[in-house]
């Protein structure tokens, strides 16, 4: 937008993530002489230094003088600091061109939501909102003057153009004040103990107006940060244990991990949109608590309902699309509060912050010492177990940490693992109830009513006695009889696609250790993803077997029989099939088998009876998938110290 002969603008609204990229997009077409930005001339000196601290974001400090500190974050995502960078990356002229004055009311205008300038571009953003009324304010027009006696300063040391970062509603008074040549400002007040400090990491998402997932994905395009080379899994560091190998040692987040999901959400050439990024969030989110607990997943259907809501969300609030507070209550209504913790936790992630600088002291601020609206939501994680009933139980409790990475896992390098005896009796109880259900679907099967003669049989059919009521007869049910025994259990929690990284690499064969035991063969997630204590891991079954009488089982993952199978729930049920010594094998599954596996049980004289896992109940499912396990017996007699 021109102002005056060789003086453009870009009108923005600060600390928006979509003017600072139309600023970008305007320096790299326009490619001005100088750049001036709506930041006090008294701070020129400080702001440098903090533009070239970026990508670290820092707070500038300073006191009016009725010993109100004023808080000014410098974060990339903002217009005026990217035309800053810009300018000192290129050694061009940096003009601080606002005057520095006390008292400025807190203006808060009405404007569209800013997602609105991704369609509509700069210029009409400005045309729509140009004429909102508001009362002049003899403050603004000492501003304005200011500023265009500066850019008229630096057009008359020589910048054939200069390029004007400033805020909507100073566009016009700027333009008028260029018509004339302005006198120099009065002198700033002194301003006392202005400073900078480092923002710690943990204050990121109370100070910044964007969630610094967001900022840190314009950082990452800006930077031209590959999704591909940061993607990977970082270096194993550390030492094996087996088939374990310790990749790290300690809590927190992988600043490596966060900055792979940054790139993988801001990859592409178009414009940088907030949809996108949401839905980049919301993917990174699913992907993080797969990977913390594969039992709990975001289906397809929670997706949409969360699109859904959060929109409705947005709608009520008169924006466009759901800022990250809206976005927290949407996924944890919709799906769980573990996922909309996953999702908090990683929108307030930036890994290029450090926790600590060397240049500047370090700062934890609260939105509380900002403003007065903040808005609160609360979150019931599931978390461990840590108290009993009995209180001397918690008193001899002595569950302590690593101290030093890897500590957990010695003595998994052996042959010996188990399970730990109270899960087994969930997983015996699950597999006779399986059983039993159907047995009796069987039985509904093969069931018939007849009329009632000398004996109601397994009961009265009031179904049938009132279809042939106007035949004033009684009819009662009678049970047929099942063609075999249930012989084995199959249930398949969730299908191993093959993907990379693999979901469910760890499999194995174990045998029941009593009578009351069954035979196991399972598939599950990599036990070092869950160490929760020493020699203890906490996997996910994706799928098991269940054999009885016990003490028959082979290694079912290394049997050459089974190379026909196309993936592990295949193995198992083959693994069934082979072993069943009754005709019937139970499989419950999100889908039935290839019509292959009938064919195969038919020669065996064997039959499969398929459940669909949607007729379980998903809190029983959830708790049965969940298993330890542990490096040995020995380890049975902590275990319920870290078990939950």
């Amino acid at each position: 937008m021109r102002l005056a002969e060789g003086v453009y603008a870009v009108p923005v609204l600060h600390e928006r993530l979509e003017f600072a990229s139309a600023v970008r997009d305007a320096l790299a077409e326009m490619a001005p002489d100088a750049v001036a930005v709506e930041v006090p001339s008294s701070l020129s000196a400080i702001w440098q230094r903090v533009i070239d601290r970026l990508p670290a974001i820092s707070v500038v400090l300073y006191e009016t003088a009725a010993d109100e500190t004023i808080y000014l974050p410098v974060q990339p995502a903002d217009p005026a600091v990217e035309a800053s960078r810009w300018a000192r990356e290129r050694g061009l002229p940096l003009i601080c061109a606002d005057l520095d004055v006390d008292g400025y009311a807190d203006h808060r205008d009405p404007v569209p939501d800013p997602y609105a300038v991704t369609r509509l571009g700069a210029v009409r953003f400005y045309e729509s909102v140009r004429d909102a009324a508001r009362a002049p304010d003899a403050l603004d027009a000492r501003r304005e003057a200011a500023i265009a006696f500066r850019i008229q300063e630096a057009r008359r040391a020589g910048a054939a153009r200069v390029l004007a970062v400033l805020g909507i509603r100073h566009i016009e008074g700027v333009r008028n004040a260029l018509v004339d040549r302005q006198a120099a400002p009065f002198t700033p007040p002194a301003r006392k103990n202005v400073r900078f400090v480092h923002l710690h990491p943990d204050s990121l998402g109370e100070v910044l107006v964007e969630p610094p997932f967001y900022v840190a994905a314009y950082e990452a395009r800006r930077g031209g940060l590959k999704a591909e080379a940061t993607a990977a899994e970082p270096a194993a560091a550390g030492r094996d244990y087996g088939a374990f190998r310790v990749l790290s040692g300690g809590g927190g987040d992988d600043p490596s991990r966060i900055r792979a999901a940054v790139a993988r959400a801001a990859q592409g050439t178009e414009p940088i949109d907030r949809l996108r990024l949401q839905w980049g969030l919301i993917d990174e989110s699913a992907r993080a608590l797969a990977s913390a607990a594969p039992d709990e997943r975001v289906e397809p259907w929670q997706r949409r309902h969360l699109a859904r809501f959060s929109r409705n969300l947005a709608r009520a609030s008169g924006m466009l699309v759901a800022d990250l507070f809206d976005l927290v209550v949407a996924a944890r209504s919709c799906v769980s509060d573990n996922f909309a913790w996953e999702l908090h936790r990683l929108a307030v992630s930036y890994p290029w912050q450090a926790a600590s600088a060397t240049d500047a002291p370090t700062a934890r601020i609260k939105a509380e010492e900002l403003s007065d609206g903040t808005r609160r939501v609360r979150l019931t994680r599931r978390l461990p177990r840590v108290k009993t009933r009995r209180p001397e139980s918690l008193l001899r409790r002595r569950r302590r940490e690593e101290r030093f990475p890897g500590e957990w896992l010695e003595g998994f390098g052996d042959e010996m693992v188990c399970s730990y005896p109270p899960e087994d009796a969930i997983v015996e109880a699950f597999g006779g109830f399986l059983r039993k259900k159907g047995k009796s679907i069987l039985s509904e099967e093969a069931a018939r009513s007849v009329p009632f003669t000398t004996s109601v049989l397994d009961g009265i059919d009031v179904r049938e006695t009132i279809r042939h009521w106007t035949e004033k007869r009684l009819y009662v049910r009678e049970m047929g009889r099942i063609p075999g025994n249930i012989g084995a259990v199959v249930v398949i929690f969730d299908e191993d696609a093959g993907g990379e990284p693999e979901l469910y690499p760890y499999h194995l064969t174990w045998l029941g250790e009593h009578e009351q035991e069954s035979d196991m063969a399972f598939y599950a997630t990599a036990p070092d993803r869950g160490i929760v204590g020493p020699g203890i891991c906490r996997v996910t079954y994706g799928g098991f077997f269940l054999s009885y009488p016990p003490g028959r089982l082979a290694d079912v993952w290394t049997d050459g029989d089974y190379r026909f199978a196309e993936s592990k729930p295949e193995v198992l049920l083959a693994a069934a099939l082979d072993y069943a010594q009754e005709r019937i094998v139970v499989h419950a599954a999100p889908r039935p088998p290839r019509a292959l596996f009938h064919q195969i049980a038919a020669r065996l004289n064997r039959r499969i009876l398929h459940l669909p896992l949607g007729t379980l109940s998903p809190t029983t499912l959830k708790r049965v998938r969940v298993m330890h396990v542990l490096s040995g017996h020995d380890k049975r007699q902590i275990a319920g110290d870290y078990v939950w």
